[in-house]
Parts: C-alpha cells; structure tokens; sequence
C-alpha cells in the first residue's frame, strides 16, 4: 500500500531567526549556498578529515553547517550531513525540516540519505557524484523512491570542480604521507 505524500503548510521562521542580522545583498542562488557547504569541507580538509561540508538553508539563511569528522570524534556518525541538520532541527525546533534545502560537497551517503528523508528536507543539491558510496543516484536513489512517504528534490553538479579537485587533492596527500611512513 502507497502512503500519499501529504502536502504540509510552510513553518514560520523561529522567532531567534527572525532577530538576527538580515540577508546579504548577493542574489541568493545554489552556487552561493554551495560555496558557503565548501568552506565547511575545508574545514575537515585542514582537521585532515575527508573534505566534505553541508549547509541547511531555510528561507534563504543557512540554519545549520557541518563538516566531516568521523576521525577527530572517532564516530561513524560524524557526517557533514549528519551534523548540519542537527544544528537546523535545533534552530527550528522541531526534527521535521520542511522547506529546507541541504547543500553537500559529495553526494549523501546511504546514511545521510536517509537522513535526509526522515527529516524530510525538501530538496537536495549536492556537487559531485560518489561512484563508491552515493545514494542519489549513482549506486541507489533513496531520496526518490516511492516506497517512502517523503522524496526529495535533487539537484547536482554545483561547483563540482572546485569539490572534486578538493578531494583529489586531500587523496594525493594521504597516499604521499602513507608512502613517507
């Protein structure tokens, strides 16, 4: 039995949203959200974790960011994704993050794709595709499948360069240091 996807009404933005400071004057775009998911793989990359970073945007302001660190908390768990939408449900204050686009470096996941789903974030912009572990449609889509009571919108390829080359990058110089020790 399919469970209809219901649609549900717009929440207000948190009232401690709606005091802070007001949007930039750049017109807002994905690239610019995409950027913003970079700085935060950089992060990782200079904590020498995979460069990986996330960004959740509700009404255009980013209400949650994360970074790779499942070496540094020695936790599986420690996804951008994972972390950037604990800081939003936070802000939000509640675990449903409807009207939320999440921007991610590196297509989710199984694990953040999942999570991505049961927070029921409306859509999805991730920069490159992952041929090892993507669930957005490289190896599986689970943020699309009508099996689940909420899909999510994907769109892909943002900035890709700059992330691919990031993590290139971040993989030339773990296999430089592992053939030095």
């Amino acid at each position: 039995m399919e469970i209809p996807v219901t649609a549900v009404e717009k929440k207000p933005l948190p009232t401690t949203m709606r005091t802070a400071e007001p949007p930039e004057e750049l017109p807002l775009s994905d690239e610019r959200y995409m950027k913003e998911a970079l700085k935060q793989a950089k992060k990782a990359f200079a904590h020498g974790e995979v460069p990986i970073g996330a960004v959740v945007v509700y009404e255009d302001r980013i209400i949650g960011r994360g970074y790779n660190r499942r070496n540094t908390d020695k936790v599986a768990l420690a996804h951008a994704e994972i972390t950037a939408i604990k800081k939003a449900a936070k802000v939000m204050g509640d675990w449903r993050l409807e009207g939320c686009t999440i921007y991610i470096t590196l297509e989710p996941c199984p694990m953040c794709a999942g999570a991505i789903v049961q927070s029921r974030i409306d859509r999805c912009v991730f920069a490159c595709s992952s041929d090892k572990a993507g669930c957005a449609g490289s190896l599986i889509n689970l943020l699309d499948m009508k099996e689940f009571n909420h899909r999510v919108e994907i769109s892909s390829g943002i900035l890709e360069e700059e992330s691919r080359n990031l993590l290139q990058s971040f993989f030339k110089n773990l296999r430089s240091s592992q053939k030095e020790s």
